[in-house]
């Protein structure tokens, strides 16, 4: 399987069904994750992200030993404000979009270059601009 490449070197930012295919073991967010760490980048989720790629079935120790290994961006209430306006100036709302929001905040303060892995390219769009380059998983 060809590998796609990340030719950036900052911050690797993975939302919900990013870490939710590295928990599965997916071949390719792996290998992206591996050669964003080989380029020096640092790899992180907003902590919301957990809520969105765990199930009853996580295998919950493959997820504290991947957790140990990512830096977890909390989020408190500045965040959650950044976050809630982010989602009005691109005119969304609601819970449908709650978690994207944060997670775009949490990329849009990360050292750049930033790249997101993400399953949500439209959403992402709206919310990052071109300030976060978004690759599909």
């Amino acid at each position: 399987m060809a590998r796609r490449k990340l030719n950036h070197e900052g911050t690797l930012v993975l939302d919900s069904e990013g870490l939710s295919k590295l928990l599965a073991d997916d071949e390719t967010v792996v290998a992206l994750v591996a050669e964003a760490r080989a380029r020096g980048m640092e790899v992180v989720i907003c902590a919301l992200t957990i809520i969105g790629a765990v199930h009853a079935r996580t295998n919950k120790a493959r997820l504290s030993w991947l957790l140990s290994g990512l830096r977890v961006i909390p989020v408190g209430d500045e965040e959650a404000k950044e976050a809630s306006a982010l989602l009005m100036g691109v005119g969304l709302h609601g819970h449908k979009y709650a978690i994207a929001a944060a997670v775009a905040e949490a990329a849009l303060r990360q050292q750049r270059p930033v790249v997101m892995l993400t399953s949500d390219i439209d959403d992402m769009t709206k919310l990052c601009g071109d300030r976060v380059r978004l690759v599909a998983v």
